[in-house]
């Protein structure tokens, strides 16, 4: 059994059993199967140790995530997706950070919980789960009490999902694609479509739809959507899942940030915003299906 770094206490079995999956490395549906607890990078470009390139309060999240003291954010260096119009490539891409311990995690977790924050929000977590989930049994021991959200690009095996039942209160995962030609030209994911909605599956089934205190959410599901030009997310589709699949409820954020970058303005695809019809378009068709629509 391959053993986490650290001199903390023993960990639970299913923090044991997440560091198990990073040799061979399948914790992802990549399924690189390299052996990362040696050093080995396989396509997130992170071995064992996560790579992190800030840690601090967020105000620009979703106004249920940041309530008066932001969003306690941890983002995470590497990924698994390879985006071509990725807005953080420095960090995505290039990898840009400092490798960090699991007690170093736990603290940071700790620090933003004493700051004010409302949530401690792990961005881009999906290579590092097993870090992450130490780290949170770690700083629980240490009263750790506020909500932990998992903020993911959505291509996540429901196996590592399994395993992180209860440590997890509030999944926010992307919903990118519904077409796998799509996912695979912009995304290197042409299996994206089918793994995203079975993740999603497996993480509404876990904490089911979002609920909120005082308008700041406490637990349950959160879908970003990210509206593309040309209809290339295939919106429609993607919302007709949620509210037909899902729940009629499911609260989902409809957004239009997408703007060309890192590699985008070479694609004539995607060299260009949205226009302000198809975005509308598609929030509108949320609302008309009945979604909990973030505006």
């Amino acid at each position: 059994m391959a053993l986490p770094p650290t001199n903390t206490d023993s960990f639970s079995d299913s923090v044991q059993k997440l560091w198990d999956l990073m040799n061979p490395c399948t914790l992802c549906p990549r399924n690189c199967k390299v052996d990362r607890t040696n050093g080995q990078t396989g396509f997130c470009g992170i071995a064992d140790m996560p790579v992190v390139s800030s840690v601090g309060p967020h105000f620009g999240e979703e106004s249920v995530l940041v309530g008066r003291g932001g969003s306690g954010t941890i983002f995470f260096a590497g990924c698994n997706l390879g985006c071509i119009f990725c807005q953080n490539s420095d960090i995505s891409h290039q990898r840009h950070g400092s490798k960090v311990t699991i007690e170093e995690i736990a603290e940071a977790m700790l620090g933003l919980q004493k700051f004010g924050c409302c949530n401690i929000n792990f961005v881009t977590p999906t290579h590092v789960v097993p870090t992450i989930a130490a780290a949170i049994e770690t700083a629980r021991k240490k009263g750790l009490a506020l909500p932990t959200v998992y903020n993911t690009g959505g291509y996540d095996s429901v196996e590592t999902l399994k395993l992180l039942d209860g440590f997890i209160d509030i999944y926010m995962p992307d919903m990118k694609y519904s077409d796998s030609g799509v996912a695979d030209e912009l995304s290197s994911a042409p299996d994206y479509p089918q793994i995203n909605q079975t993740a999603v599956r497996e993480m509404h089934r876990q904490v089911g739809d979002l609920t909120t205190k005082n308008s700041v959410a406490t637990h349950g599901l959160l879908v970003r959507h990210l509206v593309l030009p040309e209809n290339l997310a295939g919106s429609i589709e993607i919302i007709d899942f949620l509210s037909e699949q899902i729940s009629p409820k499911t609260t989902i954020n409809v957004m239009d940030q997408y703007r060309p970058c890192f590699q985008a303005s070479s694609h004539t695809k995607i060299n260009r915003r949205p226009s302000r019809d198809e975005f509308q378009s598609a929030q509108q068709y949320a609302l008309q299906k009945g979604l909990n629509v973030l505006l």
